[in-house]
């Protein structure tokens, strides 16, 4: 018997529910449950295993709990809080986790099989062991023949972690096989002596993460970053690295430019106070800062930093008004509260980033000046995908054709932006002030 029909039959019933036909539960009842199952775990009088199964959860509060155990087969999680859970054992067999929040989590041996998790959060979680491999279920048709039941988001049944959060968290001995996990954040990872084969790390931040030992035949790294991985004793057998981007790549080293970043900033600043007669203007165009220390405490307001590298840095509350960035990378930088008032983003990747509570909207001259203008913020063709822009200010803003696929922006600002041609799908754009926006909202 085929493994897929093996698997499907583990959860076969007289009658599995499509997706959108799900009975919703509130959290008084999964508080309930939560509390009995925490009988049944101290083998107490009155408890019960948590069997959730094809069920609607979403949006609903786990935060701390123990579910080590439970079963969630089938059911649709969007943007829970599984943060601090204890989760070891329990199975998300072909669930919808995306958007949800896993961080510092134990999901140690947990079965994720044909899960979808695009866009959850699992830093600093443990998957070790964890069972990631395809899985599907499958129900009886109108003539009782075995059909796929339908997903609630992609296709086929891989499990699909793209976008996701997986830094510093512990992979070990994963079973993964044809697993995709294409954009993710993988950097400082644990991914050692694991079963990677014929699965998609395409576009994937590995930035310093341990595989070694792991079985990686067959898998496709195209323009994945791969600097400072480990791969001693990896199986590499069909292995695509066409375009990985390793440590060579990351841009010239700043130390080269002779004097120190403040020293520099001094000579900027002068610039600036002066309108250019004195001082020289910062141009940080091709250099790598990933390294810089405590980089959000200088001041970089109108420098030029055209394709020059971010990756991971911290650059929250960070000043970078009337700057140029345009092709830079801040894929998976922390920029809460970043300060991007005026500057020009054009086809600038901040895929993962989280940009809650930023400053993206014009920088404004004295209304009395004679020359009064809106400098507005340009991101044309930017990548945005899977970034968080809750609660930030996005008025007047330029998003022709970016693209913010399964991007997040709750509550966001974006009043006469102008997204013709943005690429919306999955996009959450709950509570966001949309007036006189021109935006094509049948794309979401």
């Amino acid at each position: 018997m085929p493994e897929g029909v093996k698997q499907a039959r583990m959860h076969m019933k007289d009658y599995i529910p499509d997706p959108e036909e799900l009975d919703h539960i509130n959290q008084k009842t999964l508080d309930k449950i939560i509390k009995k199952h925490n009988m049944y775990l101290h083998g107490k009088l009155g408890g019960a295993r948590a069997v959730i199964q094809y069920r609607n959860l979403s949006n609903l509060d786990f935060k701390g709990k123990n579910l080590s155990q439970a079963d969630f087969t089938g059911s649709m999680l969007l943007q829970v809080n599984f943060s601090g859970c204890d989760l070891m054992s329990a199975s998300f067999f072909a669930c919808d986790l995306r958007n949800s929040n896993f961080r510092n989590a134990n999901c140690a041996r947990s079965d994720l099989r044909g899960a979808y998790v695009a866009g959850t959060d699992f830093t600093g979680a443990d998957l070790s062991k964890a069972d990631m491999r395809e899985g599907k279920i499958m129900k009886r048709g109108e003539k009782g023949v075995l059909t796929d039941r339908k997903r609630s988001a992609g296709e086929g049944s891989k499990t699909i972690f793209t976008g996701a959060k997986l830094t510093e968290t512990n992979m070990s001995g994963v079973q993964a096989f044809s697993a995709d996990f294409s954009n993710a954040d993988l950097s400082n990872t644990d991914l050692s002596d694991a079963d990677f084969s014929n699965s998609c790390f395409e576009g994937a931040n590995l930035t310093d993460a341990d595989l070694s030992n792991s079985d990686l035949s067959n898998t496709n790294m195209r323009s994945a970053i791969i600097a400072g991985v480990s791969m001693e004793n990896t199986e590499q057998q069909g292995i695509d690295i066409s375009t990985a981007i390793t440590e060579q790549d990351m841009g010239d080293k700043l130390e080269n430019l002779g004097k120190t970043l403040p020293e520099l900033l001094e000579e900027h600043t002068l610039w600036v106070a002066t309108a250019g007669k004195r001082g020289r203007q910062l141009d940080l165009s091709g250099y790598d800062l990933r390294d810089v220390l405590d980089i959000n405490r200088f001041p970089l307001t109108a420098i030029i930093a055209n394709n020059a590298n971010f990756l991971s840095q911290d650059l929250r509350e960070a000043e970078l008004q009337s700057a140029n960035f345009d092709k830079s990378d801040f894929r998976d930088c922390k920029m809460q509260c970043a300060d991007l008032r005026g500057s020009s983003l054009r086809y600038t990747k901040f895929a993962r980033a989280n940009l809650r509570e930023a400053k993206l909207c014009p920088l404004e001259f004295e209304r009395d000046d004679p020359l009064y203008r809106l400098k507005r913020v340009n991101l044309r063709g930017a990548d945005l995908r899977y970034t968080t822009l809750i609660d930030a200010d996005l008025r007047d803003c330029i998003l022709i054709g970016v693209d913010l696929t399964n991007a997040i922006m709750n509550n966001c600002d974006l009043r006469r932006a102008d997204l013709t041609g943005a690429i919306l799908t999955g996009a959450i754009l709950d509570g966001a002030l949309l007036d006189e926006a021109i935006i094509d909202l049948s794309t979401l």
